[in-house]
């Protein structure tokens, strides 16, 4: 931004702030948070590699670039800085298992840790500015959201308007977090963020009807956050009023119902970023509280044969995405269209799953197509619950209700889903998912020496530490230079 710019807008605000952050750096509390996302984030990462996607991705962005600046996840493959964040954030959400924040229902994480890890290793960052650039990403991101929430009608304007504000906002966070790692200036931060305002996309039609694009959003809006922090390091500028002109970011995505002062309101002080879920299943948000309520049902001792109908009531907004079409939800074409339907998540619930209650084993192409499940999906009525529904999004709640041969009835409220802040999971469960995420890819001692690094981001480890263990296939040998840093080019 030239000296002859005005000043005075709210990504200034944002900027001067991020830039304090990067001076003064932040308390071993927040860093611990910022760690704990890294490490459900890279745990996701690591498993997103081992996808059919995974290789589709990197074949396209062999044509991106030759620079070997970062490290892709599992590839033995070095790439240049978004190439790298692409690959890894397309990891980060293919599985829509990454953590999610309410009432904004952004997934942070998945755009601003691969964007900051692969600045971070390029450059040589330390960790706690990397966790302290993580913290500030995924809080502005989380704010933007916040700014187009509709509290009125208890919604995101960005979904009602059919947009993935994961993407969208995402870009920007990233955006900010990858300056602070190239510069820490704020001009160069709110420049950053400016042309960020310019890049971010995204529909969610596929959430609805199928498709895959929507798994590499996350990715894309690493890669563009880059993008825009290299940009603006270099000299190019953007609007100070980018997100609140007349012609800006909320008036063009939000339109009038949006409160852009949400974005900088006590920031500092409160932090939004504080209510992030991190989710125990691999499917959307919206079917985890029927999941819960489906568990609940099976410890009573509810079995699936017994069950002639169920009767599953969740938030009215949530039923588009989990519920409609009907026809599609109760059997979904495919593994990954099983993750958005209400009827199938519930029903696999009942039939004992993996993990926590349900695993990535339980939405392959196969597993949605089990006669058993299927019979069972078909018993489910989803339906707009009153109770439910004024509860959310602060909360993710669910109602299911089971009518039995025999004529019993049995039901089961969730008032809020699992992984958030009223039930967050333990650290038991939360290395659980981990390990999990690690076990088809990494060795065991590989495995561990990875944890290791993670928890010790807040003092002594460094992103290009942990991106030397990620990758090659099975892990490498981190008292090996050569070896950590081989590989083939992307």
């Amino acid at each position: 931004m030239t000296s002859a710019q005005a000043r005075g807008g709210l990504l200034d605000e944002v900027a001067d702030f991020a830039a304090h952050v990067v001076e003064a750096g932040l308390p071993e509390d927040r860093l611990r948070h910022s760690m704990r996302a890294v490490f459900d984030t890279v745990g996701v990462m690591v498993r997103g590699s081992a996808q059919p996607l995974s290789s589709t991705v990197a074949q396209a962005a062999r044509h991106w670039g030759r620079d070997e600046s970062a490290s892709v996840i599992g590839a033995g493959l070095r790439a240049p800085v978004g190439t790298a964040a692409f690959v890894n954030g397309t990891f980060a959400h293919c599985l829509d298992f990454d953590d999610t924040h309410l009432p904004s229902v952004l997934h942070p994480s998945a755009s601003v840790v691969p964007a900051a890890l692969a600045v971070g290793e390029a450059v040589g960052a330390t960790g706690p500015r990397t966790l302290a650039a993580i913290a500030v990403g995924n809080e502005f991101c989380i704010r933007l959201g916040m700014a187009g929430y509709d509290t009125e009608n208890a919604n995101s304007i960005f979904f009602d308007r059919g947009q993935h504000a994961t993407s969208i906002c995402g870009t920007l966070g990233a955006a900010v977090a990858a300056a602070m790692l190239l510069s820490g200036e704020s001009p160069t931060i709110a420049a950053a963020a400016s042309i960020a305002a310019s890049m971010g996309s995204g529909i969610i039609e596929c959430n609805r009807t199928g498709g895959t694009v929507k798994q590499i959003h996350t990715g894309w809006a690493a890669h563009s956050g880059i993008a825009a922090a290299h940009l603006a390091a270099s000299g190019i500028t953007g609007p100070p009023t980018a997100l609140e002109g007349r012609f800006g970011f909320f008036e063009a995505f939000c339109g009038p119902r949006a409160h852009p002062k949400t974005v900088t309101e006590d920031l500092g002080r409160h932090w939004h970023s504080d209510a992030l879920r991190i989710k125990p299943y691999p499917c959307n948000l919206f079917t985890h509280a029927g999941i819960d309520a489906a568990v609940e049902l099976l410890e009573r001792g509810v079995r699936p044969e017994e069950i002639t109908a169920l009767r599953l009531g969740v938030p009215e907004p949530v039923l588009r995405t989990i519920a409609e079409p009907v026809a599609v939800k109760a059997a979904p074409a495919s593994g990954y269209a099983g993750a958005f339907s209400g009827p199938y998540t519930v029903a696999a619930a009942l039939h004992g799953g993996g993990g926590l209650a349900l695993y990535i084993d339980d939405f392959t192409d196969q597993a949605v197509r089990r006669p058993e499940v299927l019979a069972l999906a078909a018993k489910v009525t989803c339906y707009a619950d009153p109770e439910c529904t004024s509860l959310f999004p602060v909360r993710m709640p669910a109602r299911l209700t089971a009518h039995l041969a025999d004529g019993r009835v049995e039901e089961a409220l969730c008032l809020d889903s699992r992984g958030g802040p009223r039930r967050p999971l333990t650290d038991e469960e939360l290395a659980l998912k981990f390990g999990l995420n690690l076990s088809p890819t990494l060795d065991e001692a590989s495995a561990r020496h990875l944890r290791e690094e993670i928890f010790q981001l807040t003092d002594r480890s460094t992103p290009r530490s942990i991106m030397r263990l990620l990758a090659r296939p099975g892990g490498a040998d981190p008292s090996n230079p050569e070896e950590t840093h081989g590989g083939n080019r992307l």
